[in-house]
């Protein structure tokens, strides 16, 4: 019974992987990609609320007072 031949075999798991690794780098080279969305720039408006322009009076909580 002949004795089977494993002298090529590294040659060949090697070149195919190094085949492979090319075509996945062209494929994934030719694929596009949506582009990120830019920065959408926010003007902030000022909404009139009726007590900003009240004065109001700011209490002291019920423990200060006591010293």
């Amino acid at each position: 019974m002949p004795q089977l031949d494993t002298s090529t075999w590294f040659i060949t798991i090697v070149s195919s992987m190094i085949t492979l690794f090319i075509l996945f780098q062209l494929k994934i080279s030719m694929q596009t990609f949506p582009t990120p969305p830019s920065p959408k720039i926010l003007t902030m408006q000022k909404t009139k609320n009726p007590w900003e322009s009240k004065w109001t009076k700011i209490y002291l909580p019920l423990s200060s007072l006591q010293q």
